[in-house]
């Protein structure tokens, strides 16, 4: 059994919290949404969908990380702007074993997150699949089980980073260790990028996007940039046809929103800096054009605007 700190635990923190409590692992949730942590701590965590219906009682759940104490594994699972203070916090969870894996979408959490916790300690984690989204406070739903990939950072042992992915695999997640950290952030992110921002604007599902012709020609728009700059970057991705392989993984969960659009229909501004605002700035600086994802992001943003001004940013529930 392992101690488990899950610093964000919302829609997707809450699906790893379930089925890591589920599997014995004595899990601490973290969570600055009160009154999510309030009901995890009086009625337990409930998570449905495709890993099924359960409840589960946490070893804590709470609003810091006060009184957790050094834990085995501590999973970062804020928005990736939340990526600083969450990692702050972490302090009184590391101890001489402890790893952290940083699990957010688009690029720059894990070096963010080295800014404050030992990079050698640090495993960076991409997820695919699920669909997450909260129903209310201590109720949690996923359409999908996917994928979960890891490397290390820099320069976290082999071994430590295996045990790491145990706790997963214990868990029933399906878990798969790289060295080759630009592949498999990237094949991830071109994911993110083809649907993220195509189904704020629009409202649609994933599986809605693909189904209307015009919102599937931007969302291809996008995705072709963001696989024009990771060649030229130098990436490889593995995956066949990319565009293929970003249509077959959202047959897989047609009816799932990204939680950019969850976010924007909570009036919550969402990650799109990170997703599709990470291909212009690359683009630029490797002379690819990347005239629809800068419409994009320009779109979301605009929007945002009449959003209510966070006072802080990390008081968002993730």
């Amino acid at each position: 059994m392992a101690k488990v700190a899950i610093v964000g635990c919302g829609a997707m923190g809450s699906v790893y919290a379930a089925l890591m409590a589920s599997a014995g692992h004595d899990v601490h949730a973290v969570t600055l949404w009160a009154d999510h942590a309030a009901a995890m701590r009086e009625r337990g965590l409930r998570v449905e969908g495709a890993s099924g219906d359960r409840t589960v009682r946490l070893a804590g759940a709470g609003t810091t990380t006060a009184g957790i104490g050094p834990c085995d594994l501590v999973i970062i699972a804020t928005k990736a702007f939340d990526v600083a203070a969450a990692a702050a916090a972490c302090a009184p969870l590391i101890g001489p074993g402890t790893v952290v894996q940083t699990i957010q979408n688009g690029l720059g959490s894990p070096e963010t997150a080295a800014a404050s916790i030992d990079p050698d300690r640090i495993a960076v984690g991409v997820v695919g699949g699920f669909g997450a989204s909260m129903r209310g406070p201590g109720h949690a739903h996923h359409n999908g089980l996917e994928m979960i990939r890891f490397g290390a950072f820099a320069g976290l042992p082999r071994e430590r980073l295996e045990a790491s992915a145990a706790v997963w695999e214990s868990a029933g997640f399906k878990v798969s260790l790289f060295t080759d950290l630009g592949r498999m952030v990237w094949e991830k992110l071109i994911m993110n990028v083809t649907f993220s921002g195509t189904t704020t604007l629009t409202g649609l599902t994933i599986g809605g996007v693909m189904a209307d012709p015009d919102a599937w020609r931007v969302a291809r728009a996008c995705a072709e940039e963001a696989i024009a700059v990771a060649a030229a970057l130098g990436v490889t991705l593995e995956v066949g046809d990319p565009v293929e392989h970003i249509r077959r993984l959202g047959g897989k969960i047609p009816e799932a929103r990204p939680s950019m659009l969850l976010d924007h229909r909570a009036g919550r501004p969402g990650e799109v800096e990170a997703i599709n605002g990470s291909i212009p700035r690359l683009g630029r600086r490797c002379g690819v054009p990347t005239p629809v994802n800068d419409t994009v992001v320009a779109l979301v943003r605009a929007r945002e605007a009449a959003f209510p001004v966070r006072a802080d940013p990390t008081v968002t529930p993730v």
